[in-house]
């Protein structure tokens, strides 16, 4: 049974994964830069998306974290379906186990017990919380890379690319502003578990 703080870390975790979702995330060029051109974003090509499920993961832990993920899968699969409310990148419904993104949005869920569990393992440090971090991104792609790969061979995805170019769009591309992700959360969730003194 959860506990009622997780449930509310859940709760959140489900909204900030369904926020992030729409939210482009950006960095600052470096500030001695800052002088000469003022400051300058740069985009890192990807949403904080998986931010939000790995933050929820080290701030809320394994329960909660999983229970957020497994609301978004459904919540984007029959929201959709019934209301038509975009809770994924390109949409919903059960016609979006299709997409070739399906299997990363599937890998949350393990990813968010995985890093929830390591987080939580020991007292926070910034190593752990990163490393946490680090696995369950290491399981989003690795759930994604074999649901590519499969929806692939089997001919159901929505799209005439090659196989090479999926992993290239979903896997490789995102990869450098995902990591760049995870030392920003592993920072965050220190921060955060520190002021909530647990």
């Amino acid at each position: 049974m959860f506990s009622p703080l997780e449930l509310l870390w859940a709760l959140i975790g489900l909204i900030l994964t369904i926020s992030a979702t729409w939210l482009e995330a950006f960095i600052p060029y470096a500030p001695w830069n800052w002088g000469d051109t003022g400051v300058q974003i740069y985009s890192l090509g990807i949403s904080f998306q998986v931010g939000a499920v790995l933050f929820t993961a080290c701030v809320g832990g394994k329960n909660a974290a999983t229970l957020a993920q497994i609301a978004y899968v459904a919540l984007g699969l029959a929201l959709f379906q019934v209301f038509e409310l975009p809770i994924f990148t390109q949409g919903g419904g059960l016609g979006y186990v299709r997409e070739p993104s399906f299997g990363y949005l599937v890998g949350f869920i393990p990813a968010a017990w995985v890093c929830g569990a390591l987080a939580f393992r020991e007292a926070p440090k910034l190593e752990t919380l990163a490393l946490s971090s680090v696995s369950g991104l290491g399981i989003i792609h690795g759930c994604g890379l074999i649901y590519l790969a499969i929806a692939f061979l089997v001919g159901w995805l929505n799209t005439g690319a090659s196989l090479w170019t999926l992993v290239l769009m979903y896997s490789l591309a995102p990869l450098p502003g995902q990591l760049v992700m995870v030392c920003a959360v592993s920072v965050l969730a220190l921060v955060m578990r520190r002021i909530l003194f647990y």
